[in-house]
């Protein structure tokens, strides 16, 4: 008896659609994920000879994983901590035990860049509600007077009014915005931990080979999948981070006052206290953080007892001290005009940031030139890159807030112009969203040149197109239509570079914002005047063009959350970013979204293993696009003897084209062909067309010269040229989707089943070379393939012909 079971790829392919038929049934899993059949097909297992020559169906559902219920909408704040976990699976691969302690630094960085994006989120509600609202708008009376909801903390014109009047009570007060947003990450991080990731996963022991070895893919490991103790430990390091910089924020402000002359000696000895124990708290959350990373040889269920339920408690005891110290009564004290003291932070983080990033980049490269894989995105730099693009989203975010509501406090004037009801956010954060004009300035340049290169590509493939489909008449606009196609899935090839540029880009406007705001102290308008009309003008546009624009990018961030919450399309379409990113574990950042892979990978390889054990059967795991990372995954965690009643069909899969080249250590070359030797039979179709799936070359070198019996491609994409007798409609062009519309598809299955049944040595099962359909080379024998870098690379004649 044999088994197909199916998994579909990112945007949530509904199990009817999979199994093309409306009245399906569970038999497996919960309203999460779950694996399903057509209702004809329940009771396959009791009636074996209705399948003598037909699989069972069955569709495994993963997509209420990521676009379920509407709190997936409070994910969205989570965007540049997910960015940052990505960051940490980049690293270049290594040899042996060699580079183990460059390894370990190269996570300690991530995870260090991760910490400093709490500290950003928390410091932006900070300068919110501390600065903002409790500092500038309650201690100016006309700002109050137009926000009557902040009468009550109100200050009198000279220093008088109610209880909460005092800046220490205000500041005391205001401090609960953080810490609830605090509290909001770290609830966020334990529920999804229990609903996503505690899913125990497959048993599998480890041989000798496998204890012994650093050359065994990290995902065959039995506890890849399953990382309790180090979510746990960087869960209560996190949560301890943003107690802590409320405190710091409250302390910050209350001492500086009690160290004037004539201040209490009382209160600033406790102030003196209270900074002691930050910086000692600071310290072990840097040593948590810092110490020890994932420990994937078996399940890491196990709990640092004391960092998980001492170091949050402590902290919130430091910030209680701190909200105490700073309601204390000071009947002189006035907030009279300007920042909140120790707004400093920003500036401090902005370089902290640039200098883990800039750190990131040396050991991406010295990792890299040890041991250079072919096709690796930016060189081994991708992990810095994308560390930077998760600080860049962070400070868009925070800036983004903060700026729109010192716009909304403001009322008419200008933040930091000197002509409002207060004075505004921090220089700094002026001075970061003047700059997106300018990267916006960047990014259109780059779309300029992507547009003439994809012009002059789609003018160049015209004639291979109508080469290859000889036997129709040419019509020179349905050539044009199929080459502006294959141009523009080739593009994806150059997106590493595009986000390089993008990335250095923003650490060098990062770092012209950090050394403008210290050696002006103004904002960019303010800081030009005096200077030759263009630079003046400039600055001033930028400066109000980026106001602008980086307060649209909030409401739209707001806007987007709220159709996510309220409708269930939205959020399926905001899902496909969460399918994309958050297939890796929390390594990095334990307030990412939470890891759907550490269920379903379980999920598929749990099933996989029962059927076939209690059937004896045959399984065919058939992965599209995500899917089909998922299914490669959860076939390196079978048991031998269950991988030889097992094959794997892969299509659309992005297994080499973005996974390969942007997570080698994980995807690499020699991983790839590690699967490829441990699996019974696997097949891998893909077109040219598709902008996302590619061959998975898992001899890591051209797909026309991998070892026999991986890859068929580039298929026939359109599969008919012109009108026929037999399709009288224009056959549309497939790209990405439709596989199974492909007679090819039909064929490759029928031949991995064949290929189980007779149970020959697993060499690969390639077929015999075979004229049928698919044969012809992509859209053409002769149109370009995909290439590392976007290279213009010929296909050779024999691509299509069969096995690869």
């Amino acid at each position: 008896m044999n088994l197909e079971l199916l998994v579909h790829g990112v945007g949530g392919t509904t199990p009817e659609e999979m199994l093309g038929d409306p009245r399906i049934e569970r038999v497996t899993g919960d309203s999460t994920a779950a694996v399903y059949r057509r209702t004809d097909d329940v009771d396959a297992e009791a009636r074996p000879q209705d399948y003598r020559d037909k699989p069972v169906a069955e569709a495994y559902s993963w997509c209420n994983l990521t676009s379920g219920n509407g709190a997936r909408a409070l994910w969205l704040i989570l965007l540049p901590f997910m960015v940052a976990n990505l960051a940490h699976w980049m690293r270049p691969t290594v040899r042996g035990h060699s580079s183990a302690l460059r390894v370990r630094l190269h996570g300690a960085l991530v995870r260090l860049v991760a910490l400093s994006l709490t500290v950003l989120l928390v410091a932006a509600a900070c300068e919110v509600a501390l600065d903002l609202m409790a500092w500038q708008c309650a201690g100016s009376s006309a700002c109050a007077a137009e926000r009557s909801w902040l009468g009550f903390m109100a200050q009198g014109p000279s220093g008088g009014g109610g209880w909460w009047s005092q800046p220490g009570r205000r500041l005391a007060l205001a401090a609960a915005i953080p810490a609830v947003l605090t509290v909001l990450l770290w609830w966020l991080s334990h529920r999804t931990w229990a609903a996503y990731e505690s899913q125990r996963p497959l048993r599998r022991e480890m041989n000798e080979y496998d204890a012994e070895s650093m050359e065994r893919p990290a995902l065959c490991m039995p506890g890849f999948w399953y990382g309790k103790r180090l979510v746990a430990r960087l869960r209560a390091a996190h949560t301890a981070a943003g107690f802590l910089t409320v405190a710091a924020a409250l302390a910050a402000a209350t001492t500086r006052y009690d160290r004037k002359p004539g201040g209490s000696t009382g209160l600033d000895v406790l102030g003196w206290v209270i900074e002691v124990l930050v910086v000692a708290c600071a310290v072990w959350v840097l040593y948590v953080v810092c110490r020890r990373g994932r420990k994937e040889s078996e399940p890491d269920d196990a709990l640092d007892k004391v960092t998980v339920r001492v170091l949050p408690g402590i902290t919130v005891a430091v910030l209680l001290l701190a909200v105490l110290h700073a309601a204390w009564s000071r009947p002189d004290w006035v907030s009279a005009g300007g920042e909140l003291p120790g707004d400093e932070t920003f500036g401090v983080l902005a370089v902290g940031q640039g200098l883990l990033v800039a750190a990131l980049g040396v050991l991406g490269i010295m990792l890299h030139r040890e041991l250079p894989v072919e096709r690796t995105a930016l060189k081994g730099l991708g992990a810095s890159a994308v560390a930077m693009l998760a600080c860049a989203l962070g400070g868009v975010m925070s800036g983004g807030v903060t700026q729109r509501v010192g716009d909304w406090l403001d009322g008419p004037g200008t933040p930091g112009a000197g002509n409002g009801l207060i004075e505004g956010p921090p220089v700094l954060l002026t001075w970061q969203s003047s700059t997106i004009p300018v990267l916006l300035g960047v990014l259109l340049l780059l779309v300029v040149w992507f547009l003439l290169r994809l012009g002059r590509r789609s003018r160049e493939m015209t004639d291979d197109v109508e080469r290859g489909y000889p036997n129709s008449l040419p019509d020179p606009s349905r050539s044009r239509r199929i080459a502006s196609v294959v141009a523009r899935a080739a593009l994806t090839d150059s997106a590493s570079w595009v986000v390089g540029v993008v990335a250095a880009s923003t650490l060098l406007l990062g770092g012209a914002a950090v050394l403008g705001t210290w050696m002006t102290g103004e904002v960019p308008g303010r800081a030009a005047d005096g200077m030759p009309a263009f630079i003046d003008g400039f600055a001033d546009v930028a400066q109000a063009l980026g106001s602008w624009l980086i307060g649209l990018a909030f409401v739209l961030f707001i806007t987007w959350g709220r159709r996510a919450y309220r409708d269930a399309s939205a959020r399926r379409t905001i899902g496909i970013l969460w399918d994309v990113g958050t297939f890796w574990p929390r390594a990095a950042h334990p307030f990412a979204p939470p890891c759907y892979a550490e269920r379903a990978v379980p999920d598929l390889a749990w099933r996989m293993a029962t059927w076939t054990d209690q059937t004896g059967g045959r399984l065919v795991i058939s992965g599209h696009s995500q899917g089909s990372v998922l299914a490669a995954a959860a076939v390196w965690h079978l048991e031998p003897d269950t991988r030889r009643q097992v094959a794997l069909l892969t299509y659309g899969s992005p297994l080499e084209r973005l996974y390969g080249r942007w997570f080698p250590a994980y995807f690499g070359p020699r991983q790839l062909r590690d699967l490829h030797h441990e699996v019974d039979c696997w097949r891998n179709l893909w077109r040219l067309t598709d902008p996302i799936g590619g061959p998975v070359r898992p001899a890591g070198g051209d797909p026309h010269k991998d070892a026999p019996g991986v890859d068929r491609g580039p298929l026939l994409d359109p599969l008919e040229y012109g009108r026929t007798v037999e399709h009288p409609l224009p056959a549309p062009i497939l790209g990405h989707g439709e596989y199974q519309a492909d007679p090819v598809f039909d064929e490759e299955r029928d031949r991995l089943l064949l290929r189980l049944r007779s149970r020959e040595p697993a060499l690969g099962c390639a077929p015999e070379e075979s004229a049928g359909p698919g044969a012809p080379a992509g859209v053409g024998g002769g149109v370009p393939r995909q290439g590392g870098q976007g290279e213009d690379t010929r296909a050779r004649p024999e691509a299509g012909s069969g096995s690869e």
